[in-house]
């Protein structure tokens, strides 16, 4: 049995983005945004199918004008993922998409000008029910905090933050939920520790504008790992100049990583070296891809010889110990002998039957407890 760290979660208000709950007590969701032109409606739909395919909770799209917004109608219509609307500086985009099936929007109060025109927005907003995402980043702050703090500081970030936070209480409006991203680590790993203090609203993580998918996936893990060890986050998103798909990959794999919540296949595989008995990087490469579509939690190792082989494979639910033959280990005891050409193959299945075995077994056990409970 693993070791493993009890986090405990910084308390929070929860908030609904549609159907899912974003703070208290619910799962930390994983988010990504559409890079596609929000106005092409089958290709935004497409990419949003790929996005729930790969276990995406929540996505937000850009609606930078009011054909964006008509073209949104379409997109909300062929989609049932809750979806976030990004707005800036015009008003009656986001009353237009609030009456169009925005499940959020994504502003900062303090651009969208007048008083009179953020106090329609966020009625718009209590009377669909929707809550408000405030977004701070460090490459859009206010120029009189640049002025202030001569360059984004987590302080000029905190202080964007409750600006536009103190416009929404004197609203009276609590349905929301703040970010504060900067594409320094330990600025945005600062700048959330202090507003956790401060403010009892869920928090969206990230480190913006991360870099390409190897090092900004880096980067993310770093300062999303920091903030989650702390017990502060409710929501993240993994931003990689990258196919938006290996954001929530990402995501989800920090997530793993700290046993915060598990979804697909956990792979756990060897570097190899020259005592592995098979090819661990090409298994491993050729499985990765065929488990894509798997969103049920299993644990599988893949080690290339017996030196860590059997102690990782007793660990987990599937288990491939290099070997003169190879080893398959299920629920951590020896099953059967494989040879390398069959490897990808029998692992693959051994995997499905695996997950399909237990979702029998969960299935019977959820009638025999209804039956229980009716015959009480």
């Amino acid at each position: 049995m693993s070791f493993k760290v009890d986090i405990k979660r910084r308390k929070s208000k929860q908030i609904m983005v549609g159907n899912v709950a974003v703070g208290g007590d619910a799962p930390v969701s994983v988010q990504s945004m559409t890079n596609t032109e929000t106005c092409d409606v089958d290709a935004t739909v497409a990419q949003l199918d790929a996005l729930v395919r790969a276990g995406a909770d929540i996505v937000r799209v850009s609606i930078p004008s009011m054909d964006a917004a008509e073209a949104f109608a379409k997109i909300r219509q062929q989609v049932s993922i809750p979806l976030i609307t990004d707005i800036h500086f015009d008003y009656k985009i986001a009353l237009r998409v609030a009456e169009l099936g925005a499940d959020c929007l994504r502003i900062n109060p303090g651009n969208i000008g007048r008083e009179d025109r953020v106090r329609a927005v966020v009625d718009s907003a209590r009377d669909h029910g929707i809550p408000i995402r405030i977004g701070v980043n460090a490459g859009s702050l206010e120029k009189d905090l640049q002025k202030k703090y001569g360059e984004p500081t987590p302080e000029a970030l905190v202080e964007s933050a409750m600006r536009h936070i103190d416009i929404l209480d004197k609203l009276d409006f609590q349905e929301y939920k703040i970010s504060m991203k900067a594409s320094d680590v330990h600025t945005t790993v600062a700048a959330y520790r202090q507003l956790a203090a401060q403010i009892e609203q869920p928090l969206h993580l990230g480190i913006t504008e991360a870099g390409a998918a190897r090092a900004g996936a880096v980067k993310s893990a770093i300062g999303l790992g920091m903030l989650l060890n702390d017990g502060i986050g409710d929501t993240i998103r993994v931003s990689l100049a990258a196919d938006p798909v290996e954001e929530i990959k990402v995501g989800f794999d920090i997530l793993k990583s700290l046993h915060i919540r598990s979804k697909g296949v956990n792979l756990i595989a060897c570097p190899s070296c020259s005592r592995q008995e098979f090819n661990v990087i090409e298994t491993v490469n050729a499985l990765d891809q065929r488990f894509e579509d798997i969103i049920e939690p299993i644990d599988v190792a893949i080690i290339g010889c017996v030196v860590n082989g059997p102690g990782e494979a007793r660990e987990v639910n599937v288990g491939l110990t290099g070997g003169s033959p190879n080893l398959l280990y299920i629920n951590g005891k020896p099953d059967h002998k494989v040879e390398d050409a069959d490897l990808v193959d029998e692992i693959e299945r051994v995997v499905r039957e695996f997950i399909a075995n237990r979702s029998e077994v969960e299935q019977h056990s959820d009638k025999l407890n209804v039956a229980v409970k009716t015959a009480g």
